[in-house]
């Protein structure tokens, strides 16, 4: 009885976050487009903040394994950076581990090679490592270039991802000795993780695409191999009907 009833209040816990997280996509919609009142949904987006900094707080004070943690939860942990309400989508990320959590996919019938190809990207390869520390340097960066520059958080954050992504559209500059210093540590920092990044990504499909025609090569083989020896088969029996015949003719 106990047990049913925990799995019970997991199960309202699930459904809530569920919710609180679709409600965070909408809002984001409706603040990026500008619809509806703007002050209203920019104080839900607070609140929402509030509540998900909160959970991923006590989650992690009561964790068993925090670096686990921490590897699994990075998304979450991008979800709650105060710094642009777009950061909100990230907590799709906890979605989509509840939607594994609870089989869903499984359930649905949709389980397949997708999901599993899905799950070896983003960890077997080392992306959310490589896409959590990218994500992390260039937060850290812009939030500090906001600091000594005197520039908006929002800014920073565009100054810091066109600085990372080698784009550099000029619009915005570091005038400061700290914020050039800051600069300089995000192209170096940053410019390799994201190349890190990227190089991890084309070599994930490339090796996808070697081992598919890989194994179209083998199975042409096999079915080439397959055909010779049916023509052995077939030539050693074409030769002893030959023989046959030959001799039913020396006995007429």
């Amino acid at each position: 009885m106990k047990k049913h009833k925990w799995t019970r209040l997991i199960m309202c816990y699930h459904v809530i976050v569920t919710i609180l997280t679709l409600w965070s996509v909408v809002n984001v919609i409706l603040l990026t487009f500008h619809w509806g009142d703007w002050q209203f949904e920019k104080h839900i987006a607070d609140a929402l903040l509030g509540v998900f900094a909160v959970d991923y707080v006590s989650r992690f004070a009561t964790t068993s394994n925090r670096k686990t943690f921490l590897i699994h939860s990075a998304f979450d942990l991008l979800g709650i950076i105060p710094m642009h309400p777009v950061f909100a989508l990230f907590r799709l990320g906890r979605l989509a581990r509840l939607i594994r959590y609870h089989h869903l996919f499984y359930r649905l019938g949709w389980d397949g090679k997708w999901t599993h190809d899905f799950h070896r990207f983003i960890y077997s390869t080392g992306f959310i490592y490589l896409f959590s520390i990218s994500i992390a340097i260039i937060v850290l960066s812009a939030l500090l270039f906001s600091v000594f520059e005197h520039q908006s958080l929002s800014d920073s954050l565009w100054w810091a991802i066109t600085t990372a992504t080698t784009v550099g559209y000029g619009d915005d500059t570091p005038h400061t000795p700290v914020g050039k210093v800051i600069a300089v540590g995000l192209m170096f920092g940053g410019i390799g993780f994201i190349g890190l990044l990227t190089s991890t990504i084309t070599d994930f499909f490339t090796t996808d695409t070697q081992q598919a025609e890989k194994a179209e090569v083998t199975v042409t083989s096999t079915e080439v191999n397959l055909l010779l020896t049916k023509i052995d088969q077939l030539t050693t029996k074409v030769d002893q009907l030959q023989a046959d015949l030959n001799r039913l003719k020396h006995k007429h």
